[in-house]
């Protein structure tokens, strides 16, 4: 019964990654014939001030969105997950993000932000007319917050399902003992969330390895090299550069970070070991 999903996984997944790691030892600029380089590729992507850069960019990235991102989805899931109708039609206008495609919401960031007639110059408000997207310190963070702003609410949908599982008899029992609201979610909702938190945590930091249309649209890598992601540079150097078997070593090294990273969540938070959240009731 697997083999037909083991095939097609093998045909668009594990296929092109081998011919992907191929390109990695050849110099081609898709669309001559590709020449055996050996290493080369390899030893100008980990030595390049450039790819370097954008590595060390793109894990400070995965850092601060998950930061910013947990917190909110967790708090807004527990929140939506409430059966009263107010909170339901809160999470069905709160959820339009998920709707709009990641160009759009970049084009419309882009021309709120715009420091001459954005948002903050129609309104004269000196704290919103500042360079968001053209001053680099501004403009990475300006990046965190529109991809959130995008992804906060598809992790609000795994909170409030999880937090809809949980059975309303503990909360009932913590009552009767006279528990406050905090101590309910401190000692109730967070630890019956724990699997909730590796599965979203997992899909947010994998996720940020491959944040490029948004950033393209939004910043094009700029100003500088302040929001040169991985994928980002990883297309620069292979469609604009034209030096596709250097991209193809950095898209190894994207997809080895992924992999890693994966492997390093799952060990390190019990994952694997996952048992029934209502186990010893």
């Amino acid at each position: 019964m697997a083999v037909p999903a083991l095939a097609l996984f093998a045909l668009f997944a594990l296929v092109p990654m081998a011919i992907v790691v191929y390109l990695s030892f050849t110099h081609w600029d898709g669309l001559g014939t590709p020449a055996w380089a050996g290493t080369d590729n390899w030893h100008t992507a980990l030595t390049s001030d450039v790819t370097r850069h954008a590595l060390w960019l793109t894990g400070k990235f995965m850092l601060v969105s998950w930061l910013v991102q947990t917190p909110i989805s967790l708090l807004l899931g527990v929140f939506v997950a409430g059966r009263q109708r107010y909170r339901a039609l809160f999470a069905v206008f709160y959820f339009v993000p998920l709707l709009i495609s990641s160009a759009a919401i970049a084009i419309i960031f882009k021309n709120l932000l715009d420091p001459n007639f954005g948002l903050g110059a129609t309104l004269h408000l000196p704290l919103l007319n500042q360079n968001w997207l053209g001053d680099p310190q501004l403009a990475f963070f300006t990046v965190v917050f529109v991809i959130s702003w995008q992804f906060v609410p598809f992790h609000t949908l795994l909170y409030q399902a999880g937090a809809r599982q949980i059975p309303a008899s503990l909360y009932e029992a913590a009552s009767i003992d006279g528990a406050s609201r905090l101590k309910q979610f401190w000692h109730i909702t967070l630890p019956q969330l724990r699997y909730t938190v590796v599965t979203s945590s997992t899909l947010m930091l994998v996720g940020s390895l491959t944040y490029f249309d948004l950033v393209f649209v939004l910043t094009g890598g700029g100003p500088g090299y302040a929001t040169r992601l991985l994928p980002l540079d990883m297309y620069i150097t292979g469609f604009q550069s034209n030096q596709m078997g250097l991209a193809s070593a950095v898209s190894v090294i994207l997809v080895a970070a992924g992999l890693l990273l994966s492997l390093i969540v799952v060990r390190f938070s019990g994952f694997s070991r996952m048992r029934s959240q209502q186990a010893g009731m």
